[in-house]
C-alpha cells in the first residue's frame, strides 16, 4: 500500500513538473478525441436501419443485414480484388519512383535546377482530381482527345479508351504516380538529407562511384523511413482513392470490371438506394480488413527487425 502511495505521489509530481508541456499538448489531445475517436461511435450505424427521424441512435437495429447487400450483390469479390491489386501496384510503383526521384535530386549539383525541378514535380499534388479528370478526358477522348489526334495525324486508327477496360490500369497508375511523385519524394529526400555526409566522404575515399554510394549507403540508410511509410500505406490497402477513380472513370459501366473499387461501389449504392447503413457497413468492412492487414504486416516486419515496426 505504501508503494502505491509513493508511486502516486511521483506521478503527481511529474504532472506538476511538466504542467506547461501538458497544457500545450491538451488542445491536440482534445481535438483528436473529438474529431477522431468520438466519431468512431458512429460505426453502430452499420448495424442499424438508418432513418432521418431516429438519427444514428434512434434508428431501429438491423443486425448484419446491411452487410448482406454488399456480399450478395455479386460484386464484393471483384471490387475487393480491384482495390487490393490497385493499391499494391500504386504502393510498389510509387515507392520505387519516389525513392529514385529523391536520390536523383540529391545528386544534382546545380541548386537552382534542383529547386525548379522539385517545384514542377510538386505542383500536380495541388491539382484537384476533378481537374485531372478533365485533363484525362481531353487526352484520351475518342473524338477530341490529344492522343487520338496524334494517331490520326500519322494515319493510325483511333483507340476508344473509354470503352477499352484493360488499358485503364496503366492510365490510373500513370496519374497516381504523376500526382503523388512530388509530395511522396519529399519524405525520402528529407531522410537522405539526414544522412551523415562523412559516410559519403568515406565511401569516396574507398573508391566507391556514384552508383555504389547510392546502393550501398543511401538506400540502406533510408530503409527505416521506407519501411515505416510502406506500413502506413499498407494500412489503407483496402481503401480505394475515391477521388481518383470517380473523377477519372465516373459512372462508365463499361470500365467497371477493371476500375470498380469498394468506395465507388458503395457510393453508387448510396446514391441509388439512399441507404446510409449499407455504406457504413462497407466502411466498417474496409476498416477491419485494413486493421488486420497492418497488424499482420507489422508482425512480419518485427520478425525481420523490431526497430522498423510501428508499434
Amino acid at each position: 500500500m505504501k508503494t502505491k502511495k509513493v508511486e502516486w505521489r511521483g506521478f503527481v509530481k511529474k504532472l506538476y513538473k511538466y504542467r506547461v508541456f501538458l497544457l500545450m499538448l491538451a488542445p491536440a489531445v482534445i481535438y483528436t478525441l473529438i474529431f477522431a475517436y468520438y466519431p468512431m461511435t458512429g460505426i453502430v450505424m452499420a448495424f442499424k436501419k438508418y432513418n432521418y427521424a431516429g438519427g444514428i441512435w434512434g434508428s431501429p437495429w438491423n443486425g448484419f443485414r446491411n452487410f448482406k447487400f454488399f456480399f450478395q450483390s455479386g460484386q464484393a469479390g471483384l471490387v475487393t480484388r480491384n482495390t487490393v491489386l490497385y493499391n499494391a501496384l500504386f504502393i510498389a510503383f510509387n515507392t520505387v519512383l519516389q525513392i529514385a526521384v529523391a536520390v536523383l535530386l540529391t545528386e544534382i549539383q546545380n541548386k537552382h535546377f534542383r529547386k525548379i525541378s522539385q517545384s514542377f514535380m510538386f505542383l500536380p499534388y495541388f491539382i484537384s482530381w476533378v481537374i485531372v479528370g478533365v485533363m484525362a478526358f481531353n487526352i484520351f477522348s475518342s473524338d477530341y482527345g490529344f492522343f487520338n489526334r496524334i494517331l490520326a495525324y500519322f494515319g493510325k486508327g483511333k483507340i476508344a479508351f473509354y470503352t477499352t477496360p484493360h488499358v485503364w490500369p496503366f492510365i490510373l497508375l500513370f496519374f497516381s504516380a504523376w500526382k503523388g511523385i512530388g509530395y511522396g519524394s519529399v519524405m525520402y529526400l528529407a531522410a537522405i538529407m539526414g544522412i551523415d555526409t562523412s559516410i559519403y566522404e568515406a565511401a569516396k575515399i574507398d573508391g566507391a562511384n556514384v552508383f555504389q554510394r547510392i546502393f550501398n549507403v543511401t538506400i540502406p540508410m533510408i530503409m527505416p523511413t521506407t519501411i515505416i511509410l510502406l506500413l502506413l500505406s499498407v494500412g489503407g490497402i483496402f481503401k480505394g482513392n475515391f477521388d481518383m477513380f470517380y473523377n477519372l472513370v465516373g459512372t462508365n459501366g463499361l470500365l467497371f470490371k477493371y476500375t470498380d473499387v469498394i468506395d465507388t461501389l458503395a457510393f453508387r449504392a448510396l446514391i441509388t438506394s439512399n441507404d446510409f447503413g449499407m455504406s457504413a457497413a462497407v466502411g466498417l468492412y474496409q476498416s477491419v480488413l485494413c486493421f488486420i492487414t497492418i497488424l499482420f504486416v507489422n508482425k512480419l516486419v518485427g520478425l525481420y527487425d523490431k526497430e522498423y515496426t510501428l508499434f
